[in-house]
């Protein structure tokens, strides 16, 4: 299949610099250009693109605000459709870093990546899974892994949607949180990839999880990476 993209930047240069290199790539297609967050949303709608990657400071209404517009209307009751959307941004800074998750981006990441690192960004998110910076995923664990469970915001549901998993299940989460691949999952625990694959997938449902992003966030806010090392 074709994932279709829409590019959301108020560089144009970025936006052109984005839109060749995806003209190049098999299975990527750009399918709408917006210069602003309200833009942004409005040709998410239009097009129902498979990931929109977005900027965060944009004239008007910004990346995130618009983020949360996209994601709160996808993938509805009457509607299977989901519009995943990557936060590409320069600001690599924790306010933005948690608004971003916060407003349900299933992926962040920086302008300074490698453009090939971009590309397969999008493609791993328009499976479903979240992807974060290396640099990204490293602040966010380390945030969580500093404050106690208690003062964690949503620590107390976390804990209580977690206890309606298996023990298997609990130990593939506190992988997952971890920031360990389906491979690497499946290594440590001396399962099929395939196996480890179907556990993340039954904890994105019985979790109520848009991505593995939200499973990481998850796994911190409940202790579970915490007390398993």
């Amino acid at each position: 299949m074709t994932v279709r993209v829409v590019l959301a930047d108020d560089q144009p240069l970025i936006r052109t610099a984005l839109r060749m290199v995806i003209a190049d790539e098999s299975g990527l297609e750009v399918v709408g250009e917006a210069g602003t967050g309200a833009e942004a949303v409005a040709l998410a709608e239009k097009e129902r693109p498979d990931v929109v990657v977005m900027d965060i400071r944009m004239p008007g209404m910004d990346g995130i605000e618009a983020t949360r517009l996209i994601t709160r209307g996808s993938g509805g009751a009457h509607d299977t459709h989901v519009t995943h959307v990557i936060v590409l941004t320069t600001f690599d800074d924790d306010d933005c870093l948690h608004g971003a998750l916060r407003a349900g981006a299933a992926g962040f990441l920086v302008k300074d990546m490698a453009l090939e690192d971009i590309l397969d960004a999008t493609r791993v998110v328009a499976t479903g899974d979240g992807l974060l910076a290396p640099s990204v995923t490293r602040r966010l664990i380390r945030d969580f892994a500093d404050r106690p469970v208690s003062a964690t915001p949503n620590a107390a549901p976390s804990v209580r949607t977690v206890g309606g998993i298996t023990g298997r299940e609990r130990e593939v989460l506190a992988l997952v949180g971890g920031g360990l691949s389906n491979t690497e999952i499946a290594e440590r625990l001396s399962i099929s990839v395939a196996t480890a694959k179907t556990y993340v997938s039954r904890l994105l449902t019985k979790l109520d999880a848009r991505d593995r992003v939200r499973l990481v966030i998850i796994a911190y806010e409940s202790g579970l990476v915490a007390s398993g090392r």
